[in-house]
């Protein structure tokens, strides 16, 4: 299963895949590119330590979604890798309908909550603020509605009495590295 990874930031959880399939967790995938829409995002660094194609794609001018050109390049060089699965790993765009349409059934999102709740931006900090009990993380097939997709799994997460918003945080990306992997492996099966 060929895999392209789009994220905007630190690239935590694709350095989980990463490390995954050199480990060989992930022997049924190959990690055929990262793209990311910040230039300076440290996630572009992962292609040089693990030997995989990065780039740089603007998504501009907004901040928060691309825009018709912005999407237009993306499905472009997207296609050009050719992916079975294309994984937003912290990619910080509302992705729209034609993005979604171009690659139907091959868009999977990793979200910081137990969906549906919390979802959007900032879902550990919501959840914290909210007083729930019990939070995580969620794999989901992305659609035109945002964070609303079908599950693919989940990952639950207690918050206890001592915790702070920074130590949730912690737990749950740690939750995520792991619940990511599980699903692309279990995905990769099935393609394979």
């Amino acid at each position: 299963m060929k895999i392209v990874i789009l994220g905007s930031g630190r690239g935590s959880n694709a350095r989980a895949l990463l490390q995954a399939k050199k480990d060989g967790k992930l022997a049924n995938t190959e990690i055929a590119g990262i793209i990311a829409d910040v230039e300076s995002a440290p996630i572009l660094q992962l292609g040089k330590e693990f030997g995989v194609h990065a780039e740089f794609i603007s998504a501009a001018p907004f901040k928060t979604k691309l825009d018709d050109d912005g999407q237009k390049r993306y499905i472009e060089r997207i296609k050009a890798l050719n992916p079975d699965l294309i994984v937003l790993a912290g990619f910080m765009r509302v992705i729209k309908k034609p993005f979604i349409d171009a690659f139907n059934g091959k868009l999977i999102n990793l979200h910081p909550s137990l969906l549906p709740s919390f979802p959007g931006l900032d879902g550990i900090g919501q959840a914290f603020r909210f007083g729930v009990k019990i939070t995580g993380c969620t794999v989901h097939w992305v659609t035109a509605d945002l964070d609303a997709g079908p599950i693919i799994d989940q990952s639950p997460i207690r918050i206890l009495p001592e915790d702070s918003v920074e130590t949730l945080a912690q737990k749950i990306h740690a939750a995520e590295h792991e619940l990511l992997c599980k699903v692309v492996a279990q995905l990769s099966q099935q393609n394979g």
